[in-house]
């Protein structure tokens, strides 16, 4: 425990000019007594710390001197590449390995770089949640992503409907979409690659056997083509609607985009007000009515009658409403 701290003190040192006792101390979690310590037993090691007394003093090395304790261990070098999700990186119980990693990779730079991990975290920043949600983590997710990392294979258990399922899974990859965590994972028995949300977990147990990737894995296009098709699952009804200029560049972001990335491709040529007629595939009338809605005069619904005569009602109870008097 002692070796590993005098390790980071000697680390900290060397990534920067100077630190004072309290400076160390908190980056330490120790006492500055206790800091005292250890820069008199780094000294007495061969180590040249070197204490400037007074009100403005601390520690810090001198004679150019640099440590070749930086190799990174495999946990680290994986976590620095996600180090720029902080929230992900606590969430899976790796943010003392990145922590590690970034001071390692900070002593080792030429002292005009090393503040370009403080830098770039000031201007780049990934907030992964959705708005208006407060995220939880699963708890269950740190014993995944360990399973992941180890390439072992993992007993589960999820809630798929009102039942609980036993499954072994072979880990591939984990995403995180708007604060949800899934796990991407093969399933030995068929040789199927599938898709799980972590919070459905009830129970998960990594196995002493380890099972081998296969090398043509692609986790993002993998993701990528299963959103896809899930999007697509779930467009079961259709609407025919009529838009104006305004409306057309406001229906990507008013519907499903894969919805409306095929529709627009499948548009009617505009009319002479420029008007588009197009086929939108939608969860449900319900989904349509709400979503359409938002484009309010720019959008007229054709079909089915059953949603147009609900906007037409609507747009009625509208009318009454902003004509009285207040």
């Amino acid at each position: 425990m002692r070796a590993a701290r005098l390790i980071k003190m000697v680390l900290l040192l060397q990534s920067r000019p100077s630190m004072t006792a309290a400076e160390l101390a908190r980056e330490l979690e120790v006492s500055e007594r206790t800091v005292t310590r250890d820069a008199q037993a780094l000294s007495e090691a061969g180590v040249p710390v070197y204490a400037d007394r007074g009100r403005a003093g601390g520690y810090r090395l001198i004679g150019g001197y640099r440590t070749r304790l930086t190799g990174l261990a495999r946990s680290e070098a994986e976590a620095l590449f996600l180090s720029g999700v902080p929230g992900a990186l606590r969430e899976m119980g790796l943010q003392d390995a990145a922590s590690a990693a970034r001071l390692k990779v900070s002593a080792a730079l030429l002292p005009s770089l090393r503040d370009a991990s403080r830098t770039a975290a000031q201007r780049f920043h990934l907030d992964a949640p959705g708005w208006f949600r407060e995220p939880e983590t699963p708890g269950l997710l740190p014993a995944v992503a360990e399973a992941v990392w180890d390439d072992r294979v993992l007993a589960a258990r999820y809630r798929r409907g009102g039942e609980e399922v036993a499954r072994v899974l072979e880990p591939y990859g984990l995403v995180l979409k708007a604060g949800v965590w899934y796990l991407c994972a093969r399933v030995p028995a068929d040789g199927v690659f599938r898709t799980y949300r972590i919070d459905r977990f009830t129970g998960v147990e990594p196995r002493e056997d380890r099972f081998r990737r296969e090398e043509d894995f692609d986790l993002p296009g993998f993701w990528a083509e299963q959103a896809e098709r899930f999007a697509r699952s779930i467009l079961r009804a259709e609407v025919v609607v009529r838009l104006s200029p305004a409306g057309l560049r406001l229906l990507p972001h008013t519907v499903d985009p894969v919805s409306a990335r095929d529709a627009l491709a499948a548009a009617d040529e505009p009319d002479a007000e420029g008007r588009v007629v197009l086929t939108l595939r939608v969860e449900s009338e319900e989904v349509a009515l709400t979503q359409l809605t938002a484009l309010g005069p720019e959008a007229e619904v054709l079909a089915p009658e059953s949603l147009r005569a609900r906007f037409a009602e609507r747009a009625l109870r509208l009318a009454e409403l902003y004509r009285r008097d207040r």
